[in-house]
């Protein structure tokens, strides 16, 4: 049996290392961490205490999505936001595309945006935050 601790990172495929660490840094505000000397172009971010985000840079991945369209039901990375309408108005202010699921049966309310690569991200807020549905307390 395998017994574990917590979520240590997680590893997306982009293509272009400047265009996503202005996504990650700029838009999605995380924090970069110093990344070690590896032989191939990447970043860091921090996720919480403990959890990272780590960007590999892989122009011929085969993870890399070749429809870049919205989608609640392809793989992705989510992150627990604390207010969900100030968070949507700072991607829209910066211009991300957002597919806004509020009342989602999943008991959470979502957005989801993705970085320059395609990669899916899902920025969701405890339903327990909302004032009434599809209202939610800023």
């Amino acid at each position: 049996m395998i017994k574990y601790e917590q979520l240590q990172h997680v590893g997306l495929n982009v293509t272009d290392l400047q265009k996503a660490k202005h996504f990650y840094s700029q838009i999605l505000c995380l924090k970069e961490l110093k990344r070690p000397d590896f032989d191939f172009e990447g970043a860091w971010y921090q996720l919480g205490d403990y959890q990272q985000l780590h960007l590999l840079v892989m122009p011929d991945s085969q993870t890399i999505r070749q429809d870049k369209s919205l989608s609640s039901k392809e793989g992705h990375l989510a992150l627990r936001v604390e207010n969900y309408q100030k968070t949507l108005n700072w991607l829209k202010k910066n211009h991300i595309e957002v597919l806004e699921q509020p009342n989602s049966v999943s008991g959470f309310a979502q957005i989801f945006c993705a970085d320059p690569d395609g990669n899916l991200i899902e920025l969701n807020v405890e339903r327990g935050k909302l004032s009434k549905p599809g209202v939610f307390k800023i």
